[in-house]
């Protein structure tokens, strides 16, 4: 019997939290059922361990802390992620775990959007805005074809969860994970689920505005981390460009007259195009590092399967 393990984190979450949990005790149970307590100041934890979750706490405050955390200390060879709103339906879980199950993936992704339901129930119009914007970045620039990225409810595989650095502190890890399982190769499935509004008087723990603007400073960030030529490859080309419109006069003015009166404007191209060679030779280097981490991490991952063989053995 593989061992599964649910973790959910929440953040005052007393109205659903328990139904939540009985919900996946219903649906597996012989699963063991983590609610991580980030600090709420309501029965939160109180009515988890009254449902029969194993009950932690996690002091540092966010989302992408408690599943760090939760990554560290739990040990299982099938993980669930769920938020504790009551939004994701525990009867879905069976088929978000098979693939799992039958090492056909890393990352489950259960997909709100394919099938319509989150903008059906979803009443925060710009969540949709937003899930759509970081979607569409995403899969222009590491070239891939993913329908829900901010999803809440994903299973993983032990070899994802013990070999993921988790490195966000916030709403951004979901971002993270799925950039992490793009660059290394880790094998990525989506399967469309339901969604389903919170209940009402539930509030979301997420700001449009400044939990959105913290998800693409992320994007930017491991897009610079991940990719580093065509990033610094972008930003060379620019600085190229602007350097031919302040430099085109001054050229224009040698040809024809054989002087240059343009004296800063020639001193500014001849800056701008340096600078571009500097950052295009940057990109040039972080690339090979980059590339010198991939093949690391392959060898690591490598490593981690062996040695879970040796388990089994």
């Amino acid at each position: 019997m593989e061992k599964i393990a649910v973790l959910i984190p929440c953040y005052n979450e007393e109205l659903t939290v328990e139904k939540v949990v009985s919900d996946f005790r219903k649906e597996l149970p012989n699963a063991e059922i983590y609610v991580y307590d980030n600090n709420s100041k309501d029965k939160t934890a109180a009515l988890a361990s009254a449902a029969g979750a194993i009950v932690r706490k996690e002091t540092a405050q966010g989302k992408g802390n408690v599943v760090r955390t939760m990554f560290k200390d739990i040990d299982a060879d099938v993980y669930i992620l769920v938020d504790g709103d009551d939004t994701y339906p525990a009867d879905e879980v069976h088929k978000l775990i098979q693939p799992v199950l039958e090492g056909n993936a890393d990352m489950v992704i259960g997909d709100r959007l394919s099938n319509g339901t989150y903008f059906e129930e979803n009443k925060r119009g710009f969540h949709g805005f937003g899930n759509n914007l970081v979607k569409n970045l995403i899969n222009f620039l590491f070239k891939s074809n993913i329908n829900d990225i901010m999803t809440g409810y994903r299973v993983y595989s032990r070899r994802f969860v013990k070999n993921m650095p988790v490195m966000s502190s916030g709403f951004q890890i979901e971002t993270e994970m799925t950039i992490f399982s793009l660059v290394y190769r880790m094998k990525l499935v989506e399967i469309p689920i339901t969604y389903r509004d919170r209940p009402a008087g539930s509030e979301s723990k997420l700001n449009t505005f400044s939990d959105g603007f913290k998800v693409l400073v992320k994007l930017f960030d491991l897009f610079k981390n991940y990719r580093p030529m065509l990033f610094f490859s972008c930003i060379s080309v620019l600085f190229i460009i602007i350097g031919f419109i302040i430099g085109i006069p001054v050229i224009t003015e040698f040809i024809r007259t054989s002087f240059i009166t343009k004296i800063p404007s020639a001193v500014l191209a001849a800056s701008l195009f340096i600078i571009a060679f500097l950052l295009f030779m940057v990109g040039i280097i972080l690339d090979a590092i980059k590339n010198q981490m991939c093949v690391l991490f392959e060898c690591q991952l490598n490593q981690f399967e062996y040695q879970e063989k040796r388990k089994v053995g």
